[in-house]
Order: C-alpha cells, then structure tokens, then sequence
C-alpha cells in the first residue's frame, strides 16, 4: 500500500485503522491458502478475533504478510505483520479465523436478511 493523505492520522503517519484492515486481509489469505503448493484455496473465511500491537509509526510504502500458525477443523490461527520500506516492522497481529461453508450469493442474502445467518 502506499500511503496517501486520507490514509494518515493527525500526526501524518498510517491511521491505525489502515494497519489494522492490511492486517486482516494478509492472515485472511493465509487462513485461505492450500496446505500444499498448486492446491485450491479453501472457502472463505471470517475473521472471530485480532489482536494488534503497533510498533513504529508507518509512512510511504507499507507492505504486509500474513502466515498460518495452526489449523484445526474449522479455526485456523493466523498472525500478520506490517513492514515499512525497509522492511522495519510497523505492526503486528494475531487473529482467528474460523472457515464458512460456500453458499450460493442468493443464499446469503436471504439468511442475511432473516437473521438465519
């Protein structure tokens, strides 16, 4: 990402939202990934919990990596980091995700709006 002004907080820096958000996407992609190279990706995933811990300020060009610690039946347990152009650490998280079943779009629109979600 690279950072523009309406990402910045009052002191010009990632507004931690920002770092946050890059955070969830980076373990969410983990948590998706194929236990082994050229498998499929599985199904989507929702985020249960996260916990973040910002380290330095973060600026210009932020990148971010996410890795999977552990996998059970339906939780995987992630964490992430957000690393600054030269690669300084910016923030850091851990975060559970737990694995949905696919439905079709329609589907989820209707438990969405009956609350059988």
């Amino acid at each position: 990402l690279r950072l523009r002004d309406e990402l910045t907080n009052s002191f010009a820096v990632a507004h931690g939202g920002v770092l946050m958000t890059l955070l969830d996407v980076a373990m969410a992609h983990a948590a998706r990934s194929p236990d082994q190279a050229g498998g499929e990706p599985r199904p989507g995933v929702v985020t249960i919990e996260m916990k973040t811990s910002f380290v330095r300020p973060g600026g210009g060009h932020l990148s971010a990596v996410g890795r999977v610690l552990h996998r059970a039946s339906s939780l995987v347990f992630c964490e992430g980091s957000v690393l600054d152009e030269s690669g300084g650490l910016v923030a850091h998280s851990t975060g559970t995700f737990k694995h949905l079943r696919a439905l079709p779009v329609g589907a989820r629109r209707v438990n969405a709006l009956h609350g059988s979600d």
